[in-house]
């Protein structure tokens, strides 16, 4: 079994293309590696399996330079899912303001940029750029790893 494993090597899907576009300037400072702090606002999860999914051998944004981290003071990007409810809008303020600088806050999924389905919920306090800015979006419900981003301007 071994032997096979030696052999063989990796066997994983060839790398997706990078994004094309402007880039944000943000973006562009962080060049290089990036760690990446996941906070879920109030999300069915349906985003974070995707997002687990970037980082598995399949997708592995690894590859890239992303790592996730567990603490935001190491952090230099936020992935923000779902939408922010009343007990998570405090939380996601200091997650965000504990972060060094530069740093990206990116709105992951219709919920976390519009509210989505949970739009008008008694829990809900907004979206995401209602609670912190944002820097980038990426759309769907769920997006899919291989989605591309929209820049948010700013």
């Amino acid at each position: 079994m071994s032997r096979k494993t030696r052999t063989t090597g990796r066997v994983a899907e060839p790398a997706p293309p990078r994004p094309e576009g402007d880039v944000p300037e943000k973006a562009r400072q962080l060049s290089g590696s990036v760690q990446v702090r996941c906070v879920d606002a109030g999300s069915c999860n349906g985003c974070e399996i995707e997002i687990a999914a970037a980082f598995n051998p399949v997708y592995d944004i690894e590859r890239y330079g992303a790592r996730l981290v567990a603490s935001p003071r190491q952090a230099d990007v936020a992935l923000v899912t779902g939408p922010v409810t009343r007990n998570m809008a405090e939380p996601l303020r200091r997650t965000v303001a504990a972060m060094g600088k530069p740093r990206l806050v990116v709105a992951v999924g219709d919920c976390a940029i519009n509210c989505g389905k949970f739009a008008g919920g008694y829990g809900v306090e907004g979206a995401v750029s209602d609670v912190v800015p944002v820097d980038l979006q990426v759309p769907g419900c769920p997006p899919e790893p291989k989605r591309s981003w929209r820049h948010r301007g700013g």
